[in-house]
């Protein structure tokens, strides 16, 4: 495929997205919204043991 070809196929895939996606309700931005909050609390959670285990040990 030349880069015209690939260019049309992206083109015709972007609009065929663009045709099937909708716009998320309230509620659907604040269950995201809870478990995006979650993830960074659990990922902040396991940083910071992390951090208190290596100031334990010493490193």
């Amino acid at each position: 495929m030349n880069v015209q070809e690939d260019f049309n196929k992206f083109i015709k895939d972007a609009k065929r997205v663009l045709k099937v996606s909708r716009k998320p309700d309230f509620a659907e931005y604040k269950d995201l919204a809870k478990v995006s909050a979650i993830g960074v609390v659990i990922i902040g959670g396991i940083g910071y043991l992390i951090v208190c285990l290596g100031y334990i040990i010493g490193l």
